[in-house]
């Protein structure tokens, strides 16, 4: 067996970056920027009014000023303001020339064209050019995966296209005689295929274009079609279920006959024991075990920084752990690493806590669906009391 980490780099070091596409702005939300966005000129472009009022210059404050014109948004005042004059402006108007402040029109007040402006100091009410950024600074990295403020980042610079990365092509093949698709019938002896939907869902959250293939039988031919089909379609196969050594677990048997590699087949991990990793040229395939919290598991252990790594991003930060506080007392661990499904919440101190769920069996579904964090137990470590600091990672 090897450890969670020796499994993570094996399949790292066999994984490249997807293709760039230019897509328009409108259409890259959630999509992973694959070239930085570099600002050709200041924002704002010159100085600009932050209130409605009167473009003055300092140095004549306090005083009666004589109003000489007016500066609108998108529209500048055309000459420069000399001694003993103002002229009227409105919020992101840029300053005319001369002037250095602005005067609020809730200070000042006005007879015809003579202002009385009170004290004013130089650069009040004024955003200096460049405020927000400046020409030739690297405003998104890439890397990124673009939220809505991103994009505003983005169209602020006049951006209308972006580069990003294509999403990596997920495709899990999965199945066994117990199970049935959701929808269908099933016998007394069988359950509801929801692995696959867990780690497609998920696959898709962290940016891939996952696809389920149809629920298999147990059945060697069956399921060595299915990942010859699979694997020049994708740029990772995912297989859940017939990871095991039993005389029904086919997938790592299917992987050989069609000429795959083994790299390795046992994790030190709880849940999760029979991952395995293979190559078939340039193809990779991924195979986890049937359990639904097994999967689910691996796929947050394993999947998510593939995608990561596929689209450019960091996939060193996707499972980079954070301190929490036990909520709840833990037991010794064995000599396999451990994650736990637990439910997370932050007090009024703004510490992260974490409270174990009380049943940890890798078959139950509910328990993940309410977990949002897992706890990280070393191999062989000691029993942890409640308010004892674990290391956790977000699901």
């Amino acid at each position: 067996m090897i450890s969670v980490a020796e499994a993570r780099a094996s399949i790292l070091a066999h994984v490249g970056r997807t293709a760039i596409e230019d897509l328009p702005l409108e259409d890259c939300l959630g999509r992973t920027l694959a070239a930085p966005v570099i600002a050709k000129r200041d924002q704002p472009p010159f100085a600009a009014s932050a209130m409605d009022g009167y473009a003055v210059r300092s140095a004549d404050t306090p005083g009666l000023l004589k109003l000489v014109g007016e500066a609108g948004a998108g529209h500048a005042f055309g000459g420069a303001l000399k001694a003993g004059a103002c002229a009227r402006i409105f919020t992101g108007a840029p300053l005319p020339a001369g002037a250095d402040a602005i005067a609020i029109q809730e200070d000042v007040t006005r007879q015809g064209d003579v202002v009385a402006v009170p004290l004013v100091t130089a650069g009040a009410f004024v955003r200096p050019a460049g405020l927000d950024f400046a020409a030739g600074a690297t405003l998104l990295r890439s890397g990124v995966v673009l939220a809505g403020g991103d994009l505003a980042l983005a169209a602020a610079t006049g951006r209308d296209r972006l580069c990003v990365a294509t999403p990596p092509r997920i495709i899990i093949v999965s199945g066994g005689d117990e199970i049935v698709a959701p929808g269908a019938e099933a016998g007394p002896d069988q359950i509801y295929d929801s692995a696959s939907f867990g780690v497609a869902g998920l696959a898709q959250a962290w940016g891939a274009a996952s696809h389920r293939g149809a629920v298999l039988r147990d059945d060697a031919a069956l399921i060595t079609a299915a990942l010859e089909e699979a694997l020049p379609r994708s740029d990772l196969v995912v297989v859940i279920g017939g990871a095991s050594v039993g005389e029904h677990d086919h997938a790592r048997k299917a992987a050989q006959v069609l000429g795959a590699t083994i790299l390795f087949d046992k994790v030190s991990l709880r849940p999760g024991k029979p991952t395995w990793f293979a190559l078939r040229g340039a193809h990779r395939i991924l195979g986890v075990p049937g359990n639904p919290a097994s999967a689910l598991v691996c796929a947050r252990l394993f999947l998510r920084p593939v995608i990561a790594a596929m689209l450019g991003g960091d996939a060193a930060a996707t499972v980079r752990p954070r301190r929490a506080r036990l909520s709840a007392p833990l037991p010794p661990n064995n000599a396999r690493e451990a994650y736990l499904r637990a439910a997370a919440t932050v007090d009024d101190e703004g510490q992260l806590l974490v409270a174990p769920a009380p049943d940890q069996d890798s078959s139950l579904v509910s328990v993940f669906s309410a977990a949002d964090a897992l706890i990280i137990r070393p191999g062989d470590c000691a029993a942890s009391e409640a308010g004892d600091l674990v290391d956790t990672l977000s699901i």
